[in-house]
C-alpha cells in the first residue's frame, strides 16, 4: 500500500514538473504575448488620443521629405484641373481630410488674391474646379492625405495671362491693426510675442457671434511667408475654442488668413505679422 502511494506521489511530482517545464518553453518561445495584450490596450489609446489631437494641431507640413505624389495644374476657360500621379506613375487614392478629399489652396503673387477651393473628381486621379483668375503669377498648393504615400504641400508655378510677377514682389506691411470686419461681422486677433521656434496661440475674438462648424472645425488658418514657399495649414486647438498654435522656424514677414463661417457665408479675414528672431 505505501510502496503505491510513493508511486502515485512520484508520477504527480513528475507530471507537475512536466507542465512547469512545457509552460517555461512555451513562454520563452512566446515572449510578447502577455506584453502584446497590454500592449494594444495602451497604445490603442494613445493612437486614438494622438488622431483627436492631431485634428486639430498644425499641419504644418515638412517639406524636406520625399513626396511620392506629384500633382499637376493647369487652367483654362476658368478651371483649374488637378492631375494626380504617385511615384510609379499610378492613380493615389485619396483620404478625406477635414470633410474633403482634396483643399485647393490658390494665392496671387502680391499675396492679395486668395482661394480656398474643393476640386472635386472628375477621372482616374483628375480633379476640376471652376474658379475665375486674373492675369497674374499664382502659388498653387494642393493639400492631400494620399493613402500609404508619403506627401509634402509644396507651391506649385501658375501663370495666367501674360503678366508673370515674381512672389516676394509684394510689399507686405505689418499689421498695426489687428482687428478686421468683413461684411459686417467683426474678428479680432490677439497673440503673444512673435518669435522663432517657440509655440506661438494665436486667438480670434469674434465678438458676439459664434462660428458655425466648417470642414469640421470652428476655423481655418493658411499661413504663408512672403515669398509663398512655406505653407502652413492649422485648425483649432479644441472643438469649441477659435485658438490656433503653431510655430515658425524662420524669421520674417508672414500673411495669414483665418477662415470663419457665419451662417451660409464664409468670412476670410488677412493678417500681416512679423516673427522675429
Amino acid at each position: 500500500m505505501k510502496r503505491g502511494i510513493v508511486i502515485w506521489i512520484g508520477s504527480a511530482i513528475v507530471y507537475l514538473s512536466l507542465v512547469i517545464a512545457g509552460y517555461y518553453v512555451y513562454a520563452n518561445m512566446n515572449p510578447k504575448i502577455e506584453k502584446n495584450a497590454n500592449h494594444t490596450t495602451t497604445n490603442g489609446g494613445e493612437e486614438n488620443m494622438n488622431h483627436q489631437h492631431n485634428h486639430h494641431e498644425n499641419k504644418d507640413h515638412v517639406t524636406n521629405i520625399v513626396s511620392e505624389v506629384t500633382p499637376k495644374v493647369s487652367y483654362d476657360n476658368e478651371e483649374i484641373t488637378i492631375e494626380l500621379r504617385d511615384k510609379n506613375n499610378h492613380v493615389p487614392e485619396l483620404e478625406v481630410s477635414h470633410e474633403e478629399y482634396m483643399h485647393l489652396i490658390i494665392v496671387s503673387s502680391d499675396l492679395k488674391e486668395y482661394h480656398h477651393l474643393h476640386p472635386e473628381k472628375k477621372g482616374e486621379g483628375v480633379y476640376q474646379t471652376q474658379v475665375s483668375l486674373k492675369d497674374n503669377s499664382y502659388k498653387v498648393f494642393i493639400d492631400i492625405q494620399p493613402k500609404g504615400l508619403q506627401y509634402a504641400v509644396k507651391p506649385i508655378e501658375l501663370h495666367v495671362g501674360e503678366a508673370h510677377p515674381k512672389h516676394g514682389d509684394n510689399n507686405l506691411v505689418t499689421d498695426t491693426d489687428f482687428t478686421k470686419t468683413i461684411n459686417g461681422q467683426t474678428v479680432e486677433l490677439t497673440t503673444q510675442s512673435l518669435e522663432v521656434n517657440k509655440k506661438i496661440a494665436f486667438n480670434f475674438d469674434v465678438k458676439d457671434a459664434k462660428p458655425d462648424p466648417y470642414l469640421g472645425a470652428l476655423g481655418h488658418v493658411v499661413i504663408l511667408d512672403e515669398e509663398g514657399e512655406k505653407y502652413i495649414h492649422v485648425h483649432p486647438v479644441a472643438d469649441d475654442k477659435t485658438v490656433f498654435e503653431t510655430s515658425f522656424d524662420k524669421p520674417g514677414v508672414y500673411k495669414l488668413w483665418a477662415e470663419f463661417k457665419f451662417g451660409e457665408q464664409v468670412k476670410v479675414y488677412p493678417f500681416v505679422i512679423e516673427v522675429k528672431k
